[in-house]
């Protein structure tokens, strides 16, 4: 069942003197099924930012439209934007983004606390996922006393707890070391085989070949797209790999 549809999305940006025109997508346009991980990956500049926060509803494309389910982003009124968002979206970035005064555990709970949950859900929800994410032991710890993949596996958890429709990802393990990055992996793989829908934007090639499908975005426009099929990470590693080098040596759009 489709869950995410992009049409011909657009996005001019003008200058503040109202001079200087950049066109930051030129008719981006592709779906995502329901249970889906796709990973995002283009040269900086390529467009992928841009297009995470329209999908995010942080900013409003020039032309075109955003579907969640059905639901067009456009008929979303501002006032009730960030409700929309704690509802059906959960994001996961790069610098983790969580608050130094809140332990681990209040963290994770923000976004059901600012959605006025019962406190016995709050418990019924926690519990699951923090098991899954492996940090049910340091819940009680702050940011600062717990390694950098054990905050975003936190961040992670804080991302789930509302049990969004789509998960988005923003360079999830951009700030990790290679251990930590292989453990979030491990985890976004597996809430994925739970039926997690995910969309990550990455630069990273090994995280993308975690990915069931990979867009490759160029100039503003989908320029070619890989399929996981049977491959293993591996084998998809070197498809990535052999795709990038060919955005980057000017290849024919696939």
């Amino acid at each position: 069942m489709e869950i995410l549809k992009v049409t011909d999305l657009k996005k001019t940006y003008t200058s503040r003197l109202g001079g200087a025109q950049v066109q930051a997508l030129k008719g981006v346009t592709f779906t995502v099924e329901q249970g889906e991980y796709v990973a995002i990956m283009g040269e900086s500049g390529s467009g992928k930012t841009t297009l995470l926060n329209i999908l995010a509803a942080l900013d409003k494309p020039t032309s075109g439209s955003v579907e969640l389910e059905g639901k067009c982003l456009d008929a979303l009124k501002e006032d009730k934007l960030a409700v929309w968002r704690r509802e059906n979206l959960g994001f996961v970035f790069q610098e983790f983004n969580l608050l130094d005064t809140f332990s681990l555990k209040d963290n994770i709970l923000l976004p059901l606390v600012l959605g006025r949950t019962d406190v016995r859900e709050l418990e019924r929800r926690l519990e699951p996922v923090a098991a899954s994410l492996g940090i049910t032991d340091i819940l009680n710890k702050y940011p600062y006393e717990v390694s950098g993949g054990q905050k975003q596996r936190a961040a992670a958890a804080r991302a789930l707890i509302t049990e969004p429709k789509l998960l988005l990802a923003d360079e999830p393990t951009g700030a990790l070391d290679s251990q930590s990055s292989a453990e979030l992996l491990r985890v976004f793989s597996q809430i994925n085989r739970n039926g997690q829908t995910i969309l990550m934007v990455t630069h990273s090639t090994d995280a993308a070949s975690h990915a069931n499908r990979v867009l490759f975005i160029r100039d503003g426009v989908i320029f070619h797209q890989l399929y996981r099929g049977d491959s293993t990470n591996e084998e998809l590693y070197k498809k990535i790999s052999d795709t990038l080098t060919m955005l980057r040596t000017g290849g024919d759009r696939g």
